[in-house]
């Protein structure tokens, strides 16, 4: 009978989605996976996407925790959202850890849980399991927030006055303070800032660190998150984790989107796509097409209509109906550039349309995902960071002593990228030749998708990186719990089964 591996992400649908790509690495190893879900996420919106998670994952089995109700909350009540989710996680404690109890201890392998599940730790530890951290982001990032305790101890006042001052972090290039989360720039003392800080303090104390990325991408990171001096629990380079080509198959506009593309030029198009949440104001939409029309270039464009465009009601439905796209777009903006660009409502096929010959660059949000998608097609990134992390991964993305696969756009930091902007950027990322740093630019990217694939084949660095994980795991089993064991290479390449 196989090990059962647990795998335990917050009720944001954002970090279900990484973990059921985690799962499939176990799954090929010989584990059965079972993935706890906090609910069916927080919104309708999120409980549809984690509903399509759980339909196209037969594979992986699927627990959903009943949490005991949270007390009654009173009219001045207005917690902060991570204050709520972090209180529903507390409120799950009980229920993960009889479902633990309920599995004969033999069949458990581990228990791996998302950045904000650190309370969790200490149920898991009573059950005598193994418990890790999976961090979906990048390793920069991880190195950078493992410091912000220290950072803001002994502060008496928030890192939000420190405006864009660039901080000088271990292991990646300096960034400015105001990159950090919003979160994270309130006062140190305050409930929320205090909260995340406890979070990233907690986050060290698991056995390890799963990290969705590839050593080559960021061997600067990993060599500081490694380094003894840093304290840190061993890390494991696991990526990159993405969704299969494929996947979207079915899908209202892939054949559309796809057909399309097959009619363009080899590297001709540009993709604009900005996340399943990433909406820009009316305003910035009509400044991009603007921009967009007058450089010139092949276009394939993922609009996500504002709310306040949106919210309309027909008076004989009585439902909210989304607007048609040239509502929201400059006058004759898709009749003119009808025979050069695509433009399409909320979502795209973005594995599919990154991976097409016809693509040539990707406008992107800084998403992490995203990011190991267009880097693993070799598609070069033009930043426009918009919340959470994004901004952090900005700065890792363009600086040359960082990950160096994209340029940035100028504007993101007042929030407006302006049309005179969009059209320089996309005219210099689109240069296949005579811009020195494009053309490195592009270079590198051709080798990072190579290397992408490298890493997770036979003997390549993550793939190497998860099966030390595994030993690692199995001998704990032997020696008991916290015993450290050396390993070689013999050991890694038998450490594939259950």
């Amino acid at each position: 009978m196989n090990q059962t591996v647990v795998l335990y992400p917050s009720a944001l649908v954002g970090h279900v989605g990484p973990m059921t790509k985690l799962a499939g690495a176990f799954l090929k190893h010989g584990y059965d996976v079972t993935v706890v879900l906090v609910g069916y996420g927080t919104t309708a919106t999120d409980r549809t996407a984690i509903e399509g998670i759980v339909a196209s994952n037969p594979s992986i089995s699927f627990h959903v925790l009943r949490p005991p109700p949270a007390p009654p909350a009173t009219s001045s009540d207005s917690k902060h959202p991570l204050l709520v989710l972090l209180d529903l996680l507390r409120r799950c404690n009980e229920p993960l850890g009889a479902f633990l109890g309920s599995i004969p201890r033999q069949r458990l392998h581990s228990v791996v849980i998302d950045m904000f599940c650190v309370d969790a730790i200490d149920v898991v530890a009573a059950a005598g399991v193994p418990v890790y951290t999976f961090f979906a982001s990048c390793a920069s990032c991880l190195s950078a927030l493992t410091q912000f305790p220290a950072l803001v101890a002994g502060r008496q006042t928030g890192l939000k006055d420190l405006g864009d001052t660039p901080l000088d972090l271990l292991g990646v290039p300096p960034m400015p303070a105001s990159h950090f989360t919003e979160v994270m720039l309130e006062h140190p003392e305050g409930e929320v800032c205090k909260a995340i800080t406890e979070i990233w303090r907690r986050n060290t104390e698991t056995m390890g660190v799963l990290v969705n990325t590839f050593e080559q991408l960021e061997s600067r990171a990993v060599r500081s998150l490694r380094d003894p001096g840093r304290n840190m629990p061993a890390v494991y380079c696991v990526g990159p984790l993405l969704a299969g080509a494929g996947n979207d198959k079915g899908k209202d506009g892939v054949d559309e989107c796809l057909a399309w593309l097959d009619a363009q030029p080899d590297g001709s198009v540009v993709f604009l796509c900005f996340g399943s949440m990433g909406v820009l104001s009316a305003k910035q939409l009509k400044e991009m097409a603007v921009g967009l029309e007058r450089s010139g270039h092949r276009f394939l464009w993922c609009v996500r209509v504002p709310a306040a465009a949106a919210g309309h009601v027909d008076e004989h439905s009585e439902q909210e109906q989304e607007p048609e796209l040239d509502a929201v777009l400059p006058e004759g903006f898709l009749e003119r550039t009808k025979n050069k660009g695509m433009v399409v409502k909320s979502w795209a096929p973005q594995v599919e349309v990154l991976r097409h010959r016809a693509t040539g660059a990707f406008v992107t949000h800084c998403g992490w995902n995203s990011v190991l998608e267009s880097v693993a097609a070799g598609v070069p990134m033009l930043c426009w960071p918009l919340y959470a992390e994004q901004k952090m991964n900005k700065v890792w993305m363009t600086a040359g002593d960082g990950m160096g696969v994209a340029l940035e756009l100028e504007g993101y930091r007042d929030g407006f990228v302006g049309a005179e902007e969009v059209e320089a950027k996309v005219r210099l990322v689109m240069t296949t030749e005579g811009e020195e740093g494009v053309v490195q630019l592009r270079a590198r990217l051709r080798g990072l998708r190579d290397e992408a694939e490298a890493a997770l084949a036979d003997g390549g660095s993550s793939r190497v990186d998860f099966l030390r994980f595994l030993l690692d795991v199995k001998n704990l089993e032997v020696g008991g719990r916290g015993a450290a064991h050396p390993v070689n290479n013999l050991q890694i390449l038998n450490a594939e089964a259950p």
